[in-house]
């Protein structure tokens, strides 16, 4: 399923209930609410079981897929640097997603077409960089850093 999207999990029980029969909602074994529920039905939750019963049911695992989030560019600098060295400065991209991002985009603020591809960047000049995740739910940009190259 999508971000977003919702999803219906229905309570059964196999046993003659009896009318004032309830089911309760479980999250990681422990109860979701005290609200009973007539209709044993509850939008995007993980177990259940009658209530008053010690029984509960197998969890169902619900895998929620999402474009990136937070997407961070992190600054990798060498220690030491020798007079006359040819220096570039790394910088790496992050994010959370499901699936993770595997499509990183690089680009330079002020033009428009990708200075790099990859988690990871080597920038040979400096200015102020930002990356893009990509993953098949969509992508984000990250916040734009300023990269230094002495």
């Amino acid at each position: 399923m999508t971000e977003g999207d919702s999803v219906r999990l229905t309570c059964k029980s196999s046993c003659t209930l009896t009318d004032r029969a309830t089911f309760i909602w479980y999250r990681n074994s422990q109860p979701l609410t005290e609200r009973r529920d007539r209709n044993n039905e509850l939008l995007l939750q993980y177990s259940c079981a009658l209530h008053g019963h010690t029984y509960i049911s197998p969890a169902v695992h619900l895998n929620v897929m999402y474009p990136p989030k937070n997407v961070l560019v992190s600054i990798i600098q060498s220690a030491q640097f020798w007079e006359g060295d040819s220096v570039t400065v790394t910088v790496i991209c992050s994010s959370d997603a499901n699936p993770p991002a595997l499509n990183f985009s690089w680009f330079k603020e002020d033009e428009s077409s990708a200075v790099g591809s990859g988690q990871s960047f080597s920038a040979l000049q400096s200015g102020r960089f930002y990356c893009e995740a990509h993953n098949q739910h969509g992508s984000q940009r990250s916040d734009a850093v300023a990269v230094t190259v002495k």
